[in-house]
């Protein structure tokens, strides 16, 4: 779903506009950010802090910084960050495969007193006149804009990602109020998926549970005796 409708390949109903070309860099300021070990982080501090590494392990591609758990950062030591605002992408700068490339989380949600970019973080900041909020989130699925970014990346045994290389791509985008609707769409999917990733988990806590009283003999199986034939 996400490439047909992504690509343009599908279009959605009442939307029949060309797309257009546009290029990242034309269209982006960057958020300042501070590099801090997770050593430096608590879990007490006011400041809320977005880690590379809690990028690459979620699963969801928007974050709500107002009620969801993270970790924490001194003021003092994050003084020199931008804080993010709802809307702003951040990306994270490094990843060890290629799969990891591009990956990245939109904020949806700030909290009263300010979530800052972290450690091996890009945060974007583009012109919502020209990506959609909700959909800005979908940008590490479009293939141009990975295979653009796999191209530029350095490194070895870590594939790397800059502010230069995201603002160099070009995107073949539809207007703003398709991009919302596309954006809605793959939410909706989201959800769904979400909803069946729990099913499967609590299932596969019963498998397990159920393994255990089996193969330890806690709880036994028994067969009902078939019925002697006197016909014969």
């Amino acid at each position: 779903m996400m490439q047909q409708l992504l690509t343009g390949r599908t279009r959605l109903p009442g939307f029949e506009d060309e797309w257009s070309e546009i290029r990242l860099g034309d269209h982006v300021n960057y958020v300042k950010t501070v590099a801090l070990s997770r050593a430096q982080l608590d879990a007490k501090s006011s400041l809320k802090y977005l880690h590379y590494g809690d990028i690459h392990t979620r699963s969801s591609v928007l974050l709500d910084a107002a009620s969801e758990d993270m970790p924490r950062a001194n003021a003092k030591l994050a003084a020199r960050a931008g804080l993010l605002q709802r809307g702003d992408v951040v990306f994270a700068d490094a990843s060890e495969d290629p799969a990891g490339v591009g990956k990245s989380v939109e904020i949806t949600g700030t909290p009263n007193t300010g979530v800052v970019p972290g450690l091996h973080t890009i945060a974007a900041r583009f012109d919502k006149s020209v990506l959609a909020d909700g959909f800005k989130a979908y940008l590490q699925f479009i293939p141009s804009f990975r295979d653009q970014l796999l191209r530029l990346a350095a490194g070895t045994k870590v594939l790397a990602t800059t502010r230069s290389y995201i603002s160099s791509i070009t995107l073949t985008l539809p207007d703003i109020a398709e991009q919302g609707v596309i954006a809605e769409v793959l939410r909706d999917a989201d959800r769904e998926v979400e909803v069946l990733r729990v099913r499967l988990a609590k299932a596969q806590d019963i498998k397990a549970g159920m393994m255990q009283q089996l193969l330890t003999g806690r709880t036994r199986l028994w067969t009902v005796p078939a019925l002697v034939d006197t016909r014969r």
